[in-house]
């Protein structure tokens, strides 16, 4: 899902401040990093899939370069048009998506995580589905799909597919458990 309106732009920016779980209150606008990263990279997104003009190609310059900026200051090498609505940063510190990755909607990604390109084609780089859990660490890459609601453990390396509702940990990652992210957390409700 992309951004194609402003409707969706609101609708993305809703979703992201849910799964931060953050309060959109004067102060959180102000220093909440992540929120202003994630809100530049929104914004970013509806000028480049909707807008056209050259205001509006000044404005996506000057979108490029902040957020290039701001993601040099926490970590953040996040192309536009990648993530689905409801993503979660869960801190600053490295994290390095390849522009050819598509993730689905609700993902909470943590620190130390790089989703690249297939060696051979750099042009082919993973496709996760919704409602998964990027633990720390993870190295996820290479022309496979994730499904939804995969849970990835920390320091995981992932470079073959895997099917949606399970949980996945290790080096290579393999399968080790039968549910997922979601799954656990409806137990817990």
């Amino acid at each position: 899902m992309r951004i194609n309106s402003k409707s969706d732009c609101h609708y993305f920016l809703r979703q992201d401040i849910k799964a931060l779980n953050i309060v959109p209150n004067f102060k959180n606008k102000l220093t909440h990093d992540i929120w202003q990263f994630q809100k530049k990279l929104r914004l970013l997104e509806y000028y480049i899939n909707c807008k056209k003009g050259y205001l509006s190609k000044l404005i996506t310059v000057y979108l490029r370069l902040s957020l290039r900026k701001q993601g040099r200051k926490l970590g953040f090498s996040i192309p536009p048009n990648v993530f689905g609505p409801g993503l979660s940063i869960a801190h600053a510190g490295t994290i390095v998506v390849n522009s050819n990755a598509r993730i689905g909607a609700n993902c909470r990604i943590h620190v130390c995580v790089n989703i690249g390109a297939d060696i051979r084609d750099g042009n082919k780089a993973p496709i996760i589905g919704s409602n998964c859990y990027i633990g720390p660490g993870a190295k996820i890459y290479g022309a496979i799909e994730i499904g939804d609601n995969v849970g990835i453990g920390a320091n995981a390396v992932v470079n073959k597919s895997f099917p949606s509702g399970i949980t996945i940990a290790g080096v290579p990652a393999r399968k080790i458990g039968d549910s997922g992210p979601m799954d656990y957390r409806e137990s817990q409700e």
